[in-house]
């Protein structure tokens, strides 16, 4: 295969803007039901002396979250013993107190990021008005390695029948030392854990409830991965068109800037190679995953490629027919996006 040097990728003179689509609608008399809990406040106050009590009243307060807080984040199994899951209550509470503390300081309160929030759920009544979306945020702090794979990237955020599940542990900054030591790095490598800020949680929750609407593309060809991820990035850019473009796509602004001025050549790339409609997963593999860069690209390209490639298709396809609705755009089949798009970038 050619290779797309460092030195290209990494030319950053062309300064480029961010084409966030088209305008968007005015929600503002849109009503949302959205309450804010927080969980972790809660549990973390647990006399861990006596804990049954408090643990039958967080129980009462959050009926459905509890359940698969104690069960799916911190792994009881429902079949546990009282005394067994009351030890790793009086454990967990011991062992992550300094972290809610951690959280405490850099996170503070939930207001903004509710507001946001709910801006982020006007927009998607507005494209799906009988989507029922949840109408409870809640923050906990689970486990540091609670973390899961979305289509568009990981992260330890969840989504509920009836809430978006906010993981605290993994939104403390990015210089958290809890993410660059040893330990940490193990877990999460630089490229994963610089995207653990508290600006993350608005993106997150908007990812989490796009994958909850959007089954996974089952087309296996680079080009289908590419435009189910460009589907849901593009839906992401509706709903929240504020948000920084590095937030959502977990890219560094360096890394974008040289995506953009290069993406001729990446878009080559994928044509001389025959790449476009290759299904061998492990031929694909570099350009639709997680990774510090793709190998292929160079040192300066960021890694999950499919990403950029994939928003930038979608993005040309709805420059040309900009009538096409969200629900409409959702359905079509990934070889029509790249026909329709006529996308050949320079």
């Amino acid at each position: 295969m050619n290779r797309i040097t460092s030195s290209i990728l990494l030319i950053l003179t062309l300064f480029v803007a961010c084409k966030g689509g088209r305008k968007g609608p005015d929600v503002s008399g849109i009503n949302i039901t959205l309450t804010t809990l927080r969980f972790e406040k809660d549990f973390f106050a647990i006399d861990t002396t006596n804990p049954g009590p408090g643990l039958l009243a967080l129980q009462q307060k959050y009926p459905g979250f509890s359940a698969d807080f104690f069960a799916n984040i911190l792994g009881i199994p429902p079949q546990a013993s009282e005394s067994d899951k009351l030890f790793a209550v009086r454990q967990f509470i011991h062992d992550y107190r300094p972290v809610k503390e951690v959280a405490d300081k850099t996170i503070g309160d939930m207001s903004k990021v509710e507001k946001e929030v709910r801006t982020g759920l006007q927009y998607l009544k507005f494209y799906f008005p009988e989507y029922k979306a949840p109408g409870k945020l809640i923050t906990f702090i689970g486990p540091m390695d609670a973390y899961a794979e979305g289509a568009t990237g990981g992260y330890g955020d969840i989504i509920t029948t009836d809430a978006l599940g906010v993981g605290l542990q993994l939104h403390l900054g990015a210089q958290s030392t809890y993410y660059t030591s040893e330990i940490g790095q193990r877990l999460y490598p630089t490229y994963i854990s610089r995207r653990f800020e508290p600006n993350a949680i608005v993106v997150n929750c908007m990812k989490n409830i796009i994958d909850d609407m959007i089954q996974v593309t089952n087309d296996p060809s680079l080009l289908g991965i590419m435009v189910d991820k460009g589907k849901r990035l593009y839906l992401l850019d509706q709903l929240l068109p504020d948000a920084a473009d590095s937030v959502k796509t977990g890219y560094t602004s360096e890394q974008l800037k040289g995506a953009f001025a290069n993406e001729g050549l990446i878009w080559n790339f994928f044509v001389e190679n025959n790449l476009v409609y290759e299904t061998d997963p492990q031929k694909i593999k570099s350009f639709v995953g997680e990774g510090p860069k793709t190998d292929e690209l160079g040192d300066g390209s960021p890694g999950y490629i499919s990403l950029f490639t994939g928003r930038q298709i979608v993005r040309a396809y709805m420059d040309k027919f900009p009538k096409t609705t969200m629900k409409e755009l959702l359905a079509l089949d990934a070889k029509k996006v790249l026909t329709g798009s006529a996308y050949k970038p320079k």
